[in-house]
């Protein structure tokens, strides 16, 4: 009599499957997850121009004008970045008069992308009048 062994293991056709339905799960799911992260990083944009705004408008009751500084000043009255550091930050922040008028009479703040990649928008604005916009390819989702 012959015991035939048994076989443990996957065959080749198995693994090769398996691989292809992972890659697709992968393909799926990976850029919706960079859409998320973008989601949250705009969204740290958002919120660093909105308490940059009210300390703006503090500096504006203490000393009859906004302040003035770029995103790249490192001696600036106001933190100029997102997040715990500069060199991790996700938006650097800036302020500069609004168009047309003077720095004592309206502040236009802005925050550009700086250490991740945002295909859709440039810069994110926000003046001491109210008025939020976006520049980019879709700036839709800026102030989403």
């Amino acid at each position: 009599m012959l015991t035939s062994k048994k076989h443990q293991g996957f065959t080749l056709l198995e693994l090769m499957i398996t691989i292809a339905i992972i890659g697709i799960l992968a393909s799926i799911a990976y850029p919706s997850y960079q859409e998320y992260v973008r989601k949250s990083k705009r969204a740290e944009g958002r919120v660093a121009l909105m308490e940059l705004i009210q300390q703006q408008e503090r500096y504006m009751t203490q000393n009859n004008k906004y302040a003035s500084f770029s995103e790249t000043a490192t001696d600036q009255p106001f933190k100029n970045f997102t997040g715990v550091s500069r060199l991790t930050a996700a938006f650097l922040i800036g302020a500069r008069a609004c168009n047309n008028q003077k720095i004592e009479d309206c502040v236009e703040l802005y925050a550009k992308p700086s250490k991740y990649n945002d295909p859709f928008i440039e810069e994110i604005t926000l003046t001491s009048t109210g008025v939020k916009s976006c520049s980019g390819s879709k700036p839709s989702v800026c102030w989403k």
